[in-house]
């Protein structure tokens, strides 16, 4: 008799898949970093790093590195699911020199989604669910965020190149509330630019759209509306962790546009997947309509057939 054997993780704990996050260089350089060791079970690997000094990806490119699986109590803290992630064979040869060099990042339709802070809370203050997924990111220097604290990733725009320059870390304290204004002040302070003279968007990779983040005019306007009117928590921007902002010098570049080459060609390819899919719908909805009048057709021809042939007589 065959003898099978089934894994199962036992009540109470996590089975967790960690990814290696390796953020984009826009300006067409990435992190010089040896990916040769790591494990890609079954060609488990979201995006092929490219070599450095060949054309890099824009800011809707994302690679993750499958590491492999961890298995932790959810009564384990965030540090110690980070030094589990650090005994891993892919992980263990970066050779990481402390769990505070790590973000760890919950995964969503494969990119980083949520930042999971506080070293030593409890997994399952995070209700990760059972099919949660970890990617972990190198810093270079230890950070502590704290909760009023937003990580964003910033990008300066390139003058008449439709391009941006390196991303950027910028913690932005919400303490004074999620205000446009509030963002516009402390970017242009990272920068060192003029308030009144910087425009800032919002990046949705998903759409690959740029959303403009109220200009200095509409700011003076809206001094007059409600407080909750004003948060960029809310929609159409819902800014959270790990989003991309672009930042225009309007000292040089003073047109409307955020957009780069890159989103121009992943639109036209995302219309034309749609319609291609709409034409697909059709063409077997019709197919399925002639089967259906086809069959319709042929029992009723069976039927008169019957009807017309004569009954036997004992």
């Amino acid at each position: 008799e065959d003898l099978v054997l089934k894994h199962s993780v036992l009540q109470g704990f996590l089975k967790v898949p960690i990814w290696w996050y390796q953020p984009a260089r826009p300006s067409g350089h990435w992190e010089s970093r040896d990916h040769s060791n790591y494990a890609s079970p079954q060609g488990s690997s979201w995006g092929a790093a490219p070599t450095q000094g060949a054309p890099g990806p824009e800011p809707a490119d994302v690679t993750l590195l499958y590491l492999g699986d961890v298995e932790i109590s959810e009564e384990a803290t965030l540090v110690e699911l980070k030094s589990k992630a650090m005994a891993l064979t892919s992980v263990s040869k970066l050779a990481v020199q402390s769990t505070a060099l790590l973000r760890v990042w919950t995964v969503e339709s494969k990119r980083p989604s949520r930042l999971l802070r506080t070293e030593w809370r409890q997994l399952k203050e995070y209700r990760l669910g059972r099919r949660a997924e970890l990617c972990l990111e190198l810093l270079q220097k230890e950070e502590d965020l704290g909760p009023q604290d937003v990580l964003l990733r910033t990008q300066l725009r390139i003058p008449g190149e439709r391009a941006y320059t390196l991303a950027m870390d910028l913690v932005w304290d919400t303490t004074r509330g999620w205000t446009a204004g509030s963002l516009r002040q402390r970017v242009a302070d990272f920068y060192s630019l003029p308030v009144e003279k910087i425009e800032i968007a919002k990046y949705f990779p998903e759409k690959f759209e740029w959303l403009p983040i109220s200009s200095w005019n509409q700011q003076i306007a809206k001094r007059k509306k409600k407080k909750n009117q004003d948060t960029l928590q809310g929609g159409p921007y819902y800014l959270k962790d790990g989003d991309t902002i672009g930042i225009k010098n309007l000292l040089f570049d003073d047109d409307d546009d955020f957009s780069t080459i890159r989103d121009d060609i992943e639109k036209e390819n995302q219309k034309q997947l749609a319609l291609g899919k709409k034409k697909s719908f059709w063409q077997q909805y019709r197919c399925r309509s002639s089967d259906t009048l086809l069959s319709g057709s042929q029992r009723l021809s069976d039927t008169l057939k019957y009807l017309e042939e004569p009954e036997d007589v004992p």
